[in-house]
């Protein structure tokens, strides 16, 4: 369900950056959106 949700967020459909710590960063990035929706909008 989680990687669904990840999903949604067009930037990581595909990877598009070179660097592995970038790619890690957007991924928690997005988390990070996630969990502040979810308390924001419960």
């Amino acid at each position: 369900m989680l990687c669904a949700k990840v999903a949604v967020l067009k930037r990581l459909v595909r990877d598009y950056e070179q660097r592995l710590d970038v790619s890690e960063a957007m991924i928690h990035v997005a988390l990070g959106s996630l969990m502040l929706r979810r308390i924001v909008h419960p």
